[in-house]
């Protein structure tokens, strides 16, 4: 009786370390699939209230990019270039981009290749092709280095870090970063070893210390996905000149009010 207890008891954990192993594998070639969500829709009722002019940007590897561009005036104002985060189309960001007509600003924002219509599937070693051809873009408009805001939204954070190391631009903005994706994968999956499976690691916090222009650090306590602490370290670890815009009720999809519009604009006007 004990003898086949025992023998239960061994069929049942080699059982449990085969289903670990079939996780382990289908959480490593389908990773890129619960990382990125281009069909996520936040928001349905948001207007354009600003004039864009929807523009194609090509990569070195020949996937063309939407872009919307609002050009006010390219020799009196900074231009902004625009990161989005993991999930939904340019349109989720109208909210945000409504705001940037009241700033003094000319800005781009791109989608993602697999995201609003594009082609190809993202990637780290795509995303950063991705944000360096919409740099490009702007230089070959005649834009200088030290006129471009970089502006990153959550995984964008990754890209614009990434681009901004020894770099000349006016400022970065990062909203919601996080330190690495590998930090982030730990607090959704503890049990798996992350470190090793994931093939994107954008490891924002080795890279801000290779930054040395005026930084916005923007994160909201309440943030269910990128735990608050992690824009917290961001900032510790920066250098300086450094800025923070940190709520306690903001959660990751950040409030576009008054205060931040308000930290916003001061940010913009100091880099002036």
């Amino acid at each position: 009786m004990l003898k086949k207890f025992r023998n239960n008891l061994l069929l049942f954990f080699q059982l449990i370390i085969l289903i670990y192993f079939v996780l382990l594998i289908f959480l490593y070639f389908y990773q890129r699939n619960l990382m990125y969500h281009p069909s996520e829709n936040n928001y349905f009722d948001d207007k354009l209230s600003v004039q864009i002019k929807k523009v194609n940007i090509k990569t070195e590897d020949n996937i063309e990019l939407l872009g919307w561009y609002h050009e006010k005036n390219l020799e009196k104002y900074k231009t902004l270039v625009f990161f989005h985060g993991n999930a939904g189309s340019l349109e989720n960001r109208i909210h945000k981009i409504n705001h940037f007509e009241e700033m003094n600003i000319n800005f781009l924002i791109i989608a993602w290749r697999g995201f609003s219509g594009n082609k190809g599937k993202p990637t780290e070693k795509g995303l950063y092709e991705d944000g360096r051809s919409a740099i490009n873009w702007l230089y070959n408009k005649g834009v200088k280095e030290e006129n471009i805001i970089v502006y990153g939204e959550s995984l964008g954070t990754g890209v614009a870090t990434h681009l901004s190391q020894n770099k000349n631009f006016a400022g970065i903005i990062l909203e919601t970063p996080f330190t690495s994706m590998i930090d982030a994968a730990k607090k959704f999956y503890p049990y798996i070893p992350v470190g090793l499976l994931l093939k994107d690691k954008f490891d924002n916090k080795s890279k801000i210390k290779n930054i040395g222009v005026p930084l916005l650090i923007m994160h909201g306590e309440a943030d269910q996905i990128v735990p608050f602490e992690m824009g917290k370290e961001m900032y510790k670890i920066a250098n300086e000149p450094k800025f923070s815009y940190f709520t306690k009720h903001d959660n990751h999809m950040m409030e576009f009010d008054e205060n931040l519009i308000k930290a916003l604009n001061s940010f913009l006007k100091g880099l002036n």
